[in-house]
């Protein structure tokens, strides 16, 4: 597979890995659609890219699913067609279980969940009726394996997984790709923006992710397991032995994140 003169819809683009995935894209002669809610943020990035020429701006606001009907005929609109849908938009939290708001745990569903699930339901008849098309989408680690103080967060993205895997499945005969991508620790603001148990903005860095991969070479390494069409990849340092320590060996992982005292 290949990026050339292809149509990429990227959300959560603003900032983090959304926004090095499209300046790492636009060194592609291949065509941008960057979402999320920030349009002026998004513009910024635009004008970062190598070929802007090539970029469109279109917001979107993942938890506000009950529109993506309409943002999906929007994106349609840019350029006559997608190839990929690169659902990275999305938020964390940091919160103990018994200190965590029933409205955080909704929260993270609607956005992290239902806001990628319906734009992915939204986009699929364009993939079927052209009988191609490719979603890439953003989990974690988290979605294979769980942590203290991520209970939603958990919880949604290994919703995710149950999702795309039935998708990919369901449409293997409309030559329509999945791809689950499982970051580890990369370093971006995703904890600085996670949601503490009442809902506020936690506005601190942890180490882990300050120590984790640079964010623009967990692009390049996302990037290449896409044109490979991986059915999932684990993008991280040693933190990604987790999967397979949680398929083969649960209760060693068990007490290793124990251990950690990760926050």
């Amino acid at each position: 597979m290949t990026f050339e003169n292809k149509v990429i819809w990227i959300t959560g683009a603003s900032s983090g890995i959304g926004k090095a995935l499209a300046l790492e894209l636009s060194k592609y002669n291949c065509k941008l659609i960057l979402s999320s809610r920030r349009q002026a943020v998004l513009n910024d990035v635009k004008n970062e890219c190598l070929q802007p020429k090539n970029v469109e701006v279109l917001p979107l606001d993942l938890a506000d699913y009950y529109k993506m009907r309409t943002v999906v005929e929007k994106a349609l609109s840019l350029f006559g067609n997608i190839d990929i849908l690169i659902n990275n938009g999305g938020i964390s939290q940091r919160s103990l279980i018994i200190d965590t708001d029933i409205e955080v745990d909704k929260k993270l569903m609607d956005i992290d969940y239902l806001g990628t699930v319906t734009l992915s339901k939204a986009l699929l008849p364009h993939f079927i009726a052209k009988q191609s098309g490719h979603f890439v989408t953003v989990t974690s680690l988290m979605g294979k394996f769980s942590s203290p103080y991520r209970s939603a967060y958990c919880g949604a993205k290994h919703a995710l997984h149950g999702f795309f895997d039935a998708l990919r499945l369901e449409h293997d005969k409309d030559n329509i790709k999945v791809t689950m991508i499982c970051p580890g620790f990369v370093n971006t603001n995703v904890a600085r923006n996670a949601l503490t148990g009442d809902g506020s903005t936690r506005n601190e860095q942890d180490t882990a992710t300050e120590n984790g991969l640079n964010v623009d070479v967990f692009a390049k390494r996302m990037l290449k397991a896409i044109k490979r069409e991986k059915f999932e990849a684990y993008i991280g340092q040693k933190e990604v032995l987790g999967v397979y320590l949680k398929r083969f060996f649960p209760k060693l992982l068990h007490k290793v994140v124990l251990k950690s005292q990760v926050r």
